[in-house]
């Protein structure tokens, strides 16, 4: 096998690699948030989509604790990142259940919690990844 060759082969099983880790992480994830949004209304009224909102708020946090402060002080890496960004975060938020949950508020004509909803998801969103950079600085 040529030098190129066994380059090309080492990028493959890399990159397979990479396909790999973010199964097991978005598996990980997925479960996560099908448990966590169910409990979530053990506590709150299902009148209002608190599961979807409460995962989105949370990995949202957890990708910001990743990215702000172990990726960026190199105590991860690049396979670990992209379990926990790509893989977990990704299993874990849902950005379209919650696109689908605003449609239905829609459909129904409660436009008040269409926008509500909008709203926390894209606010709360921001401010749990703001939060965990600021938390990120102060222990850094």
């Amino acid at each position: 096998m040529t030098p190129s060759g066994k380059n090309i082969k080492l990028i493959g099983e890399h990159i397979l690699q990479n396909y790999i880790i973010v199964f097991f992480g978005a598996g990980i994830g997925g479960m996560l948030r099908y448990w966590g949004s169910n409990f979530v209304y053990k506590f709150l009224p299902p009148t209002f989509p608190y599961g979807t909102l409460s995962v989105n708020v949370l990995g949202s946090f957890i990708i910001g604790l990743v990215m702000y402060y172990l990726d960026a002080n190199k105590l991860i890496n690049q396979e670990t990142r992209i379990f926990l960004t790509v893989g977990f975060c990704g299993g874990l938020t849902t950005f379209s259940t919650f696109a689908y949950e605003t449609i239905n508020f829609i459909k129904e004509r409660e436009y008040f919690y269409a926008g509500l909803n909008s709203l926390l998801n894209l606010f709360l969103t921001l401010i749990a990844l703001f939060i965990a950079y600021k938390i990120s600085k102060l222990i850094s």
